[in-house]
């Protein structure tokens, strides 16, 4: 059963929030079909997956955002439905969810979405993003070092994690140093307004 669309949901998508409807209603009928989601993850879709990636919106400022292994757009299509002023590429490098993401950016009408079918370390934007996010994707200790080249000197890191993303942080310091990151920080997103937090790693690339 599809999980009922929280009060928050409207609050945090503004007038976005009939394109967010349309995309909970073709990942909850379709997910687990294709793969993208598993069949309990439909039942919590709003308040475990859209409303996780929809908070880290407003860390995003105009230009290109990259989205490392954007599997079934979490949080990809989530941010570029929040977030029709920014740029979107949604670097995946499996086909069948390359062909979601596109032919769903297309039904959505997301003008400001582009599709990469690439690992990370092989993807044609090095030094072009202004951004990048990932969620889901590794620990920080690989995460780091499979990134950070795509990144404009000055850009950010912008990932999702979980709620021990601090001990991620202290085993990835290496790749910490050898990324020369600064401004690193940890944030915890949504308290008092959502029923589960968001923790943010965020850092800027030297």
């Amino acid at each position: 059963m599809p999980e009922r669309e929280p009060e928050v949901a409207e609050r945090l998508f503004g007038d976005r929030i009939e394109t967010a409807r349309a995309f909970a209603a073709d990942l909850g009928s379709r997910g687990e079909e294709l793969g993208l989601i598993g069949p309990i993850e439909v039942e919590r879709l709003w308040t475990r997956h859209l409303l996780n990636c929809v908070l880290m919106a407003p860390l995003l400022r105009p230009g290109l955002v990259g989205d490392v292994g954007s599997g079934a757009g979490l949080p990809g299509l989530v941010l570029a439905i929040a977030r029709p002023d920014v740029d979107f590429v949604l670097i995946e490098p499996m086909e069948r969810r390359v062909d979601w993401l596109t032919s769903e950016a297309e039904r959505l009408g997301l003008g400001n979405v582009t599709v990469e079918r690439s690992r990370s370390e092989d993807s044609a934007y090095t030094e072009q993003l202004d951004q990048v996010t990932a969620r889901a994707v590794s620990a920080l200790s690989k995460l780091i070092p499979n990134t950070a080249h795509l990144v404009k000197p000055g850009g950010e890191m912008i990932f999702l994690k979980g709620a021990r993303v601090k001990e991620e942080l202290e085993a990835a310091s290496k790749a910490v140093r050898k990324a020369r990151l600064r401004e690193i920080d940890v944030l915890e997103l949504g308290v008092g307004v959502v029923t589960e937090s968001t923790w943010v790693f965020r850092a800027t690339v030297d």
